[in-house]
């Protein structure tokens, strides 16, 4: 799979698993492709950390309005009804336990739920910003990132970089298949066509337990 089809693949599965009603953030990059492949029937609403409720999809080049960017700062559009607000309301949301799911990417991720997605080795880092209130403000965090950066494990059995959050992660949907966080550990619920369960296991840090009902990776 070259990078598009490898987004498309994670952003396409991670959408099945948003229902019809809940309020969902997205983080900056691939989760922002998500909406694109929502089923038929599903209708959430978007929230933005830095101060919107019903965000809309990016628009289209020349429409853009200035006043309304997402916490990335990319240019948004916005569906009738939206509202907002300073950015103190939007944590309160986050807090209160308002949002049903937050979809993001992770640089770690372990067996125990733990994240680090914010510390760059060698770089410069402005801070983990607002994800470490949406980790544990959400009911549901789910990552949606590749398996592997440049082919060194991203999935392991204890984060090596510094924690954004700790025991928060429920599931984790790669290129390669979906895997679920238990107290037992890493469970690889569906796999894709792709692959082999031989060939994910060596390009996860941890160890998998293959689930009894492992089957073809939805779409």
């Amino acid at each position: 799979m070259d990078k598009n089809e490898i987004r498309e693949v994670i952003a396409r599965r991670a959408a099945l698993e948003l229902k019809d009603g809940d309020v969902v953030n997205l983080g900056i990059g691939l989760p922002t492709l998500i909406p694109n492949y929502l089923p038929d029937g599903v209708k959430v609403t978007l929230q933005s950390e830095n101060g919107l409720l019903g965000m809309g999809p990016e628009p289209a080049p020349g429409t853009e309005d200035k006043n309304y960017t997402n916490a990335g700062g990319g240019y948004i559009s916005y569906f009738n009804g939206a509202s907002s607000f300073d950015s103190a309301f939007s944590f309160s949301i986050i807090r209160g336990r308002h949002v049903d799911v937050t979809i993001l990417g992770a640089m770690e991720v372990d067996e125990l739920g733990n994240l680090a997605n914010w510390m760059i080795p060698g770089k410069k880092t402005p801070g983990m910003g607002g994800a470490m209130d949406l980790l544990v403000g959400a009911k549901r965090v789910i990552l949606a990132m590749e398996h592997t950066a440049k082919g060194a494990h991203k999935i392991l059995q204890l984060c090596n970089l510094p924690l954004t959050a700790a025991n928060v992660v429920s599931m984790i949907i790669t290129e390669m298949g979906v895997m679920e966080i238990t107290p037992k550990g890493i469970v690889l619920i569906e796999i894709h066509p792709e692959f082999t369960p031989e060939e994910i296991q060596k390009a996860t840090g941890a160890k998998l337990i293959i689930s009894d009902k492992l089957i073809k990776m939805r779409n």
